[in-house]
């Protein structure tokens, strides 16, 4: 299995400006999220951003990384720069583990790329976890996605999906299965220029959801099932703090 891994790392964060260089346990969130990637087993790991002090500080953890254009406006895109640069072929397997994600497990960077690599139809992969609380369905900031028999995802979505005529209007979960999306994501290197150079699509603007482009596009979504949710990411203060408790 041959893969690379792509670490974007923007240094504007809205709700927690600065935030792959904070502090956690005596190192930089970006130390330990290298970590995780160094530890799957991706042929190159490669830190894409935006900063001058995250370029410094990839040097410091001896890190393969590359200054890329400011206004991209999502990591997908700081990636397909990366893969320009390196000149990657279009059939090259890409993970984008995103640099708030220090406790994400390497054995899943390694399913998810795993995924892509054996299924050949496939242009993208990406993790999904059950969903076991009526609270996480009915969460706009918890993503769901339904699948179809052959395990690609049809469509993403903040509502709540599936929705059950009978169960979901008393703020039940479904009996069908409900799937929470998880933001680890492998493209093939061609897919990934091809969804870059393409316009926004109307639902990902609706949605606010990258994934729903690629879909709108016709490309294929291959999903990998883990019973287990990995630790969530930072995103918040309160996050910050908890990661932080958890690690010391």
């Amino acid at each position: 299995m041959s893969f690379r891994v792509v670490i974007p790392a923007r240094m504007e964060s809205t709700r927690l400006p600065g935030k792959v260089l904070l502090d956690i346990a005596g190192r930089p969130m970006l130390a330990h999220v290298l970590e995780r990637a160094r530890e799957s087993a991706a042929q190159e790991v490669w830190i894409a951003t935006d900063s001058a002090a995250v370029l410094s500080v990839a040097k410091e953890l001896k890190a393969s990384a590359l200054l890329t254009e400011a206004e991209h406006p999502s990591g997908s895109d700081r990636i397909r720069e990366i893969a320009d640069i390196r000149d990657w072929p279009d059939d090259t397997v890409i993970v984008n583990l995103q640099g708030d994600e220090p406790m994400l497990p390497a054995a899943l960077i390694n399913a998810v790329a795993r995924r892509l690599v054996e299924d050949q139809a496939a242009d993208w992969a990406t993790v999904v976890t059950p969903i076991a609380q009526a609270s996480e369905y009915f969460d706009p900031n918890v993503v769901k996605v339904v699948l179809d028999e052959a395990g690609y995802a049809l469509y993403f979505s903040r509502a709540p999906i599936p929705w059950d005529r009978a169960l979901s209007p008393q703020r039940k979960l479904p009996e069908t299965p409900v799937l929470r999306h998880i933001g680890l994501y492998a493209y093939r290197a061609g897919a990934l220029r091809a969804y870059c150079a393409a316009p926004q699509a109307a639902l990902e603007r609706s949605e606010c959801l990258e994934q729903l482009r690629a879909l709108s596009l016709g490309m294929r979504i291959a999903v990998e099932v883990t019973p287990q949710p990995p630790p969530a990411g930072v995103d918040t203060p309160e996050d910050l703090e908890r990661l932080r408790q958890a690690l010391e």
